[in-house]
């Protein structure tokens, strides 16, 4: 006879579709104004302790990269303001506009990881 209260196997796909959600929020976040990636994030937060190994690990990547990208772009606005102030005696110039692709780059860095992250979620795969 077996036990009704036995734990059944954990489901391998438990997390999946926030996994899958959190990158949504992710991709939509530029647009956003990067409110959607602070969403993101908290749902990151939220959903990784019930999921499984494999989805886990995605939580684990969108929360690193969201922090990571966090600094950068901390990072590269104080560039940018310092840059902007110096480009009124002309020496900023060229730092702003490397400040300025550098944030580019970043913005575009961020969408691909998170398209790549979707992908992979929606094809079983750890990012």
């Amino acid at each position: 006879m077996t036990d009704a209260n036995a734990a059944a196997p954990a489901d391998p796909d438990e997390g999946r579709a926030a996994a899958a959600v959190v990158w949504l929020l992710y991709l939509l976040a530029i647009p956003s104004a990067n409110i959607l990636a602070v969403v993101g994030v908290i749902v990151a937060y939220v959903a990784r302790e019930g999921s499984s190994p494999w989805v886990r690990h995605h939580f684990d990547t969108q929360i690193s990269l969201f922090w990571s990208t966090i600094v950068w772009f901390i990072l590269l606005t104080v560039l940018i303001i310092v840059s902007g102030i110096l480009s009124l005696i002309i020496i900023g110039i060229p730092f702003l506009i490397a400040a300025g692709l550098a944030m580019l780059v970043l913005f575009i860095w961020f969408t691909v990881k998170s398209v790549i992250g979707l992908i992979n979620v929606v094809q079983r795969r750890q990012p």
